[in-house]
């Protein structure tokens, strides 16, 4: 494992973050993370918050590449399917669902049509997205924001308020240059967003590409997310998910907590293990578990936010 990319706050709050995430940040299962009053807390998979206190939860998943049929995964269709099944199987059903990107691989109306088909197949919920440059690609965007985009600005950014947590979809995938960008369009309205809010309201930004620098040489990262992370840093609880890299990495800075999501398509190798990133061929008996989905639960009386990545091989998870 390459310990430079994960950077921990050593707050005097008694926890071992990083014994706990070098053995888990790999890992598509295994590790909950409750923030509150801008300390991060952790604690193995299985041990459930109390349902009472529970104020809600939702589920994100990434990359799900409709369309993709190359020897990594053959049907993309089968395991964003599994997901869903997954989502229904949960306990706690989620109250929505945030895609973070890459909802198909070559933004062609029937990808996005059987994305809507596959989403549609499970239990009735709302969900949010935002694009991946897989989706915006081919036309700019033009289809993705017919579908996906009513009431967002710019290339398809936009923010709502749920239960006392404020939500921000950011688009970092329209203008790559090496890596991503947000742009000044956006952030200035992301300013103008977040101003008069408290800074005791939980936040939680998603976005496609990492808004943490993972690593450069393959552009796992967002050029201007510093800019961001100043706008945020008056928050106390600041809680950041995306995917594009395909696999589960978290970064606590601060009173900010990164979280890479897996993929529902493919793996990618990790940083630096192979000569470029793409889709990674593993055996089909270990497909399942290098895909997953995150759960996160807002617990009401800390304002905290608990999250749990779950492969799609194994609900319960292991360290």
């Amino acid at each position: 494992m390459n310990k430079n990319t994960i950077i921990h706050d050593h707050q005097n709050d008694g926890i071992d973050r990083r014994g706990f995430l070098q053995c888990m940040a790999w890992a598509g299962t295994g590790v909950v993370w409750t923030i509150g009053a801008g300390v991060a807390t952790s604690q193995a998979f299985g041990q459930n918050t109390a349902k009472k206190a529970a104020g809600f939860s939702f589920v994100q998943i990434s990359d799900s590449h409709m369309g993709f049929n190359k020897p990594a995964n053959p049907d993309v269709t089968a395991t964003l399917k599994a997901a869903v099944d997954k989502i229904d199987a949960l306990p706690n059903q989620p109250d929505f669902i945030i895609h973070t990107g890459d909802l198909t691989h070559s933004s062609k109306p029937e990808e996005f049509d059987t994305l809507d088909q596959v989403m549609r197949g499970g239990k009735t919920r709302q969900m949010f997205c935002v694009p991946g440059e897989h989706d915006i690609s081919v036309d700019d965007g033009k289809l993705y924001l017919e579908r996906y985009g009513k009431d967002t600005k710019g290339k398809g950014w936009y923010s709502f308020d749920h239960k006392g947590v404020h939500f921000v979809g950011l688009v970092n995938s329209a203008a790559l240059e090496g890596m991503g960008k947000l742009g000044d369009e956006q952030l200035e309205w992301l300013a103008g967003d977040l101003k008069g809010r408290s800074a005791s309201t939980p936040l939680v930004v998603f976005a496609h590409l990492p808004l943490w620098t993972v690593y450069p040489d393959w552009g796992w990262g967002t050029r201007d997310s510093e800019q961001a992370l100043t706008i945020m840093k008056r928050f106390g609880s600041v809680t950041v998910l995306n995917g594009h890299i395909h696999q589960v990495m978290q970064k606590v800075e601060g009173r900010v907590a990164f979280h890479t999501a897996a993929s529902t398509a493919f793996p990618q190798p990790a940083p630096g293990a192979a000569p470029a990133p793409g889709p990674m061929k593993v055996p089909a008996e270990q497909l399942s578990g290098v895909l997953g989905i995150r759960e996160v639960t807002y617990i009401q009386q800390k304002h905290s936010l608990a999250v749990v990545d779950k492969s799609l091989a194994d609900g319960a998870g292991n360290r």
